[in-house]
């Protein structure tokens, strides 16, 4: 067998670098730095290409040592050339943020802040909370993070106490509206008597609070309130008035006075130590202070400036032109705040100005920035030691070389072995990460009704979990897949001796036994089990290390049953459906998608059964039929 050369580093063949440069044109655009297995290193963008990527080859010593160390691992540079420097800005963020290069500054989504998510794909959105922002339908729109969760909630509550929304997922009466909307609450969305637009209408309203246009929403509801007046409409007046009064109040709430002006502007600063850094953005219109949000980085990810730089990018990129302010105040000089400013100025349709104040009030106000963005660092110095601290004592006690970045953990839950399910978690650095989170029906023929087995229900949920790593006795796994986020540190399997037998056998059939390390928790005193021991180790319950794998257990304890209890009422709801000559499982999906639940098909006339697509009127009266029996 044949290798082929390895190819040097760029830094290291002169001749090649050279070559490359040459090939990279003076525009705008977006490059890409490779290593040797193809892998993006870093995105960047420039408005003149070989100039940039030049630079990072002239005086290595004027980079910092992230960046001398990224330089000396470039095999190639490849690049995509814009017309514009606005279009290479949006490129390099969707980039970015579809291969998570390991040297951009990237953003840590740890849940901590919370953002207004509105449903605008769906015909009647929804406005909720969430911390757990997903890519999800491209019409639906975040708003935030937040710093100040218990104001967010107390302006949503109000938000929709000023406003008639839509109170419940699923009517409660099929033909005729409940209590909430004879006391205005809700404007009856399901019965039909609000249109989609006008009640796109009302949310556009909600959204504007949550976007810093509250002036402007009052401006607006005052001209309807007027209309409403003239027109001798004075119950529709007085409501408005009442919507308005409201806004003030809640605008007094959450508010701080700063020297009056009337230009809009953000002002953003960051604190940061060896390991985080803690972004504070507040958001001043007309004067006043009308959001705060925050965000984390490693602070590691770059300069000041860059991280400052990469926040405001994403931050905007999300947000609508409406909410673009003309004036950006930022702590440090950002490296490209040109491409950014003509990017903002052309989303905007005006020109949008990125200073970095050094006197008087606006320097002052940074300062307030950054003060607060130190409180946010030190609360988070103080959740992470003590992380860390759990973490460590967890690598003392199974002797790891190093703290445990990816632990996952796994459970089964089933009712005397119906809708056996199985639940995988996985904590990030100690934190739950929800999107790695994972169900599993459990397809075992052997486990039905009235027999269970753990053993073999785990040992087919880790065969699952792992079989595209499984490997034969000549192949090994290579560190570039170890490597990958999706490769565990660690593995705990909810139970004894028993079910971690089971999981143990399995990893030693796919060889994969001595590439992960897995141990199991046992419920009754906290003990921890390791693979061929007979006895549990020597631990305390309550010592931090102890307390991370029960808190892993109990999350993926508490997935399983849910996810069960979900399974479980999905075919309760189906059973007696089932009964229904004719009736298969797409009917029977088509009903229940139709009327929502077993009581509302019970109580429908056969020509409501009838209108739902492919039942038709023979199956119809069946269906009738068999719930109304003679």
């Amino acid at each position: 067998m044949t290798t082929s050369a390895k190819i040097l580093p760029l830094v290291k063949d002169p001749e090649r670098l050279e070559k490359s440069l040459k090939q990279i044109p003076q525009e705008p655009g977006v490059y890409f730095m490779k290593d040797e297995n193809d892998r993006t290193l870093y995105i960047g963008k420039s408005k003149k290409l070989r100039s940039r990527v030049s630079s990072y080859f002239r005086d290595p010593q004027r980079l910092s040592d992230r960046i001398a160390m990224m330089v000396r691992q470039i095999i190639d540079i490849e690049f995509i050339v814009t017309d514009t420097e606005a279009e290479a800005l949006a490129l390099e963020a969707n980039l970015v943020k579809q291969h998570q290069p390991y040297f951009n500054v990237l953003l840590k989504d740890d849940k901590k802040y919370p953002y207004i998510l509105i449903t605008w794909s769906e015909d009647y959105p929804r406005i909720f909370i969430t911390r757990n922002r997903r890519i999800g339908k491209e019409k639906d729109r975040y708003y935030g993070p937040f710093v100040d969760s218990g104001l967010l909630r107390t302006t949503l509550r109000l938000a929709k106490r000023l406003f008639p929304l839509r109170q419940r997922p699923q009517p409660l009466f099929k033909d005729r509206t409940c209590l909430n909307y004879d006391i205005g609450r809700c404007p009856g969305v399901c019965q039909g008597l609000i249109t989609p637009e006008e009640y796109r209408k009302t949310i556009q309203k909600i959204a504007m609070v949550f976007q810093g246009r509250t002036e402007e929403l009052i401006d607006i509801l005052t001209e309807n309130m007027q209309k409403a007046a003239e027109e001798l409409n004075f119950e529709v007046a007085a409501r408005i008035r009442d919507q308005i009064e409201g806004i003030k109040s809640l605008n007094a709430a959450q508010k701080v006075s700063l020297p009056n002006d009337s230009i809009s502007r953000d002002a953003i600063a960051l604190a940061a130590d060896e390991q985080h850094a803690c972004i504070q953005l507040f958001q001043i219109r007309a004067g006043r202070l009308v959001g705060r949000l925050g965000f984390i980085a490693e602070a590691k990810s770059g300069t000041a400036g860059a991280i400052l730089q990469r926040v405001l990018e994403e931050h905007y990129q999300n947000a609508e032109s409406v909410e673009i302010p003309t004036e950006i105040l930022v702590q440090h000089e950002l490296p490209e705040s040109e491409i950014l400013a003509n990017y903002l100025s052309d989303r905007k349709g005006r020109k949008v100005s990125i200073i970095a104040p050094q006197r008087q009030s606006k320097a002052e106000l940074i300062e307030m920035v950054e003060r607060n963005a130190k409180y946010e660092l030190e609360r988070t110095r103080k959740n992470s030691d003590r992380n860390n601290q759990a973490l460590q004592d967890l690598a003392n006690i199974l002797d790891l070389p190093d703290l445990p970045h990816r632990i996952e953990g796994y459970d089964i839950s089933h009712i005397q072995g119906s809708n056996a399910v199985a639940s995988q978690v996985v904590f990030i650095d100690g934190l739950p990460a929800k999107q790695y989170y994972r169900h599993y029906k459990i397809k075992n023929p052997t486990v039905t009704a009235g027999h269970s087995d753990d053993f073999a229900s785990l040992a087919e949920v880790i065969q699952r979990r792992f079989r595209k790593y499984a490997k034969t006795a000549e192949t090994d796994i290579s560190s570039t897949e170890k490597a990958d986020s999706d490769w565990p540190d660690l593995i705990m399997i909810d139970g004894g001796k028993g079910q971690l037998s089971a999981v143990v056998a399995t990893l030693q059939e796919m060889n994969l036994l001595e590439d992960l390390r897995v141990v199991s928790l046992a419920k009754q005193r906290e003990e921890i089990f390791l693979p061929g021991e007979s006895l549990p180790l020597q631990t305390d319950p309550e010592q931090p290390g102890v307390q991370l794998l029960r808190r892993l257990r109990d999350e993926a304890h508490r997935f399983a049953v849910t996810f069960h209890r979900q399974q479980r009422s999905d075919k309760m709801r189906r059973s007696r459906l089932e009964e229904i000559p004719g009736l298969g499982f797409q009917r029977q999906k088509q009903l229940l998608a139709h009327f929502h639940s077993i009581d509302y098909i019970r109580e429908a006339s056969v020509k409501q059964l009838a209108e739902v697509p492919g039942i038709g009127w023979r199956l119809a009266q069946q269906i009738y039929d068999y719930f109304h029996p003679l």
